[in-house]
């Protein structure tokens, strides 16, 4: 069970990470500095946080459980993430940082027009605020983890009546302080500190748990080679079905990457604010390293706790574990020393603030800058955008509270995450591309290439495909299709009239 001090270190930290991002705060911000920190971070900052982003709690929870249930197979995704971070640099960061953008989708406004512009910035808003949803869910099983554990005595639900629904509510509410407050510069300075405090804390869980084996890691590892060979990180063979074999982690995480870090405001926003270009660049690629180093802990964490498991007579669907999502978080509550439960604790709810502030600021500054000062308030006042743009940090606050609470039925977090960005953007890295590799497509070739694509990903969903093939199979429709008939539509309007 939790103690006290285990409490306590939560609380203070939620406290202190708030009042850092407040303290963050610029006094006279405008847009470009609320949302793109004026262009002035450094690019190994940018760099933590896009880790953090891409981090988040799901990374946390969600991949010790694959570990325990399976294999090392995930880390075949990241080999994707590499060549599109490669791909980014070449082919999309030339086009943003040649018009100097507040957002990605202004780029497909100077290609397209408006309208094409319109229909990808509202995907983004959709795709994007599903997706957070469910990540804020995540959080909700490890405040559930957290309950679990309190003694009698301390139990916040009896004496206080919060459950977890109501303790969610409140770390949105101190995170959407922060985020309010500062904008992107209290976004990446708190991510970085936050990055810091979750990954120190996953390196002191792994060791604990390799020393509560008896025997450590050779034990563990020999535990893991006569389960099924959990060790196992490739498998060469071609399947549809298959989540995770070396061919669908490699093009799946090329496209799902290139769509996600590329297209994605959230991640688009971040490479943004570097000091130019090169920065950039350095900031998108250094972010790799660390990206693979972190989904190998989170990995060997789960093999670990899959040998402690086998050691102490303990099973997945039994015990003390019970859903594969729990299994991290509740080992923490439950076995790590008083005090040191609490700083992995709050460095896991750290992961959560960190993308829920990440997520919020640009969802809103979409919503701004590409729907409501173009088409609802034009030639307005900085300082009117500017409180616009905070009241539309709440407003999507509330709508990824709505999502996380239709997302409780998720079988695995991560997956369902990563499954629902993938339809979305499926279709938009085909018009980004569209847009920056050829010269003849056309507006309304983007738009059916578009909604082709997207079409294709959901039907495609149905059959059982795998998530990781959806993104791949969407662009390469939404490019072919866009390019013909933007082809066929240029031909009809150059023939002669009768």
């Amino acid at each position: 069970m939790l103690h006290p001090l285990d409490l306590w270190v939560i609380v203070l930290y939620l406290v202190a990470v708030t009042a850092f991002g407040v303290w963050l705060r610029s006094p006279n911000p405008s847009l470009q500095d609320y949302f793109l920190a004026s262009g002035q971070l450094p690019w190994w900052a940018i760099s933590f946080s896009i880790v953090a982003a891409e981090t988040s709690v799901l990374t946390i929870i969600s991949t010790p459980g694959l570990a325990f249930s399976g294999d090392l197979g995930f880390l075949q995704l990241v080999f994707g993430y590499l060549v599109a971070r490669i791909l980014i640099c070449l082919i999309l960061l030339p086009a943003y940082f040649r018009q100097r953008l507040l957002t990605a989708y202004q780029l497909i406004q100077l290609r397209f027009g408006s309208r094409v512009k319109s229909a990808a910035g509202l995907i983004f808003l959709v795709g994007r605020s599903l997706a957070e949803g469910v990540r804020v869910y995540a959080v909700a099983i490890v405040l559930g983890v957290i309950l679990d554990a309190l003694p009698p005595g301390l139990d916040v639900r009896t004496r206080l009546h919060l459950g977890a629904p109501q303790l969610l509510g409140i770390i949105a509410v101190l995170t959407l302080i922060y985020t309010f407050a500062g904008g992107l510069r209290a976004v990446v300075w708190t991510d970085f500190a936050q990055i810091c405090i979750y990954v120190a804390g996953a390196l002191l869980s792994l060791g604990l748990i390799v020393h509560a084996v008896p025997g450590g890691w050779r034990e563990v590892a020999s535990v893991a080679a006569s389960h099924g060979d959990k060790l196992r990180v490739f498998d060469f063979s071609f399947s549809w079905t298959r989540t995770y074999t070396f061919w669908s982690g490699l093009l799946g995480g090329t496209f799902l990457t290139m769509a996600t870090h590329g297209t994605d405001q959230l991640m688009v926003q971040r490479l943004l604010a570097a000091r130019n270009q090169r920065e950039s660049a350095w900031a998108l690629l250094s972010s790799w390293v660390v990206i693979f180093l972190q989904f190998g802990l989170f990995l060997f964490i789960g093999i670990a706790l899959f040998a402690l498991a086998q050691t102490h007579g303990l099973a997945a669907g039994a015990g003390a574990f019970g859903k594969y999502d729990r299994l991290y978080p509740q080992y923490v509550a439950q076995h790590l020393p008083v005090g040191i439960a609490g700083l992995v604790l709050a460095a896991i709810l750290a992961a959560s603030m960190s993308n829920l502030s990440a997520a919020l600021n640009a969802l809103s500054s979409s919503a701004i800058v590409d729907f409501y000062q173009p088409y609802l308030a034009p030639a307005r006042s900085q300082r009117h955008y500017l409180w616009m743009s905070r009241l539309a940090t709440v407003f999507f606050m509330l709508v990824l509270g709505l999502v996380a609470f239709a997302s409780r039925h998720s079988h695995s977090v991560l997956e369902s995450g990563l499954a629902i960005i993938s339809y979305p953007f499926s279709g938009l890295l085909g018009v980004f591309l569209l847009a920056t590799l050829t010269r003849r497509a056309n507006e309304w070739g983007a738009l059916t290439g578009l909604v082709t694509g997207i079409a294709v990903t959901l039907w495609l969903s149905h059959w059982g495909v795998a998530y990781t093939w959806f993104v791949v199979a969407g662009t390469l429709v939404t490019f072919a299709v866009g390019y013909a008939v933007s082809i066929a539509s240029s031909q009809r309007a150059a023939q002669p009239s009768a």
